[in-house]
């Protein structure tokens, strides 16, 4: 028969097995199983010895996502990280590893882009409060994000020369 201890490894290394989870995430849905306090941190020191659970690893996944996938911006990528249960520091490194491959300038005009597809009218203010609110949101530098709007919008404003 299977030890408290090992019960709560093998339903870590099952939860493990699924995706990426930080050492919060797996602690509270042990417990929440039910299972013995002692017997999950001991499993969550085995875990970690036998590195299962890696919180560095599971922010740097979790920075390329945010950035790759949903192209957000360093602010955003710290918060998601953060959400997780990972401590500052440890989340601020995987951000600085990730956004050192990563041209931050790109990464904002892309994702106004994507908000501009709509055809959304730059000459207007409140659009443009509209689209700094939205990109500062998702955690691009504000002073950068405004720049942008204002250049592009300055821009749909020339009349087209032949």
């Amino acid at each position: 028969m299977a030890s408290g201890e090992d019960s709560a490894y093998l339903a870590g290394l099952r939860m493990l097995a699924r995706r990426e989870l930080s050492e919060r995430q797996v602690r509270t849905r042990l417990l929440r199983k039910e299972l013995d306090p002692d017997d999950v941190e001991a499993a969550m020191a085995r875990l970690r010895k036998d590195r299962a659970l890696d919180d560095r690893r599971v922010a740097l996944a979790c920075a390329r996502t945010e950035t790759g996938v949903r192209g957000r911006g360093r602010a955003r990528v710290a918060r998601q990280i953060e959400a997780l249960g990972i401590d500052r520091e440890t989340a601020r490194a995987a951000v600085n590893d990730v956004f050192a491959d990563v041209n931050e300038g790109d990464l904002l005009e892309r994702a106004l882009e994507r908000r501009l597809r709509h055809g959304a009218d730059l000459s207007l203010a409140t659009v443009q409060n509209r689209l700094l609110r939205y990109l500062v949101s998702q955690g691009f530098d504000p002073a950068q994000a405004g720049a942008l709007i204002r250049a592009r919008s300055r821009r749909c404003a020339l009349p087209d020369t032949p």
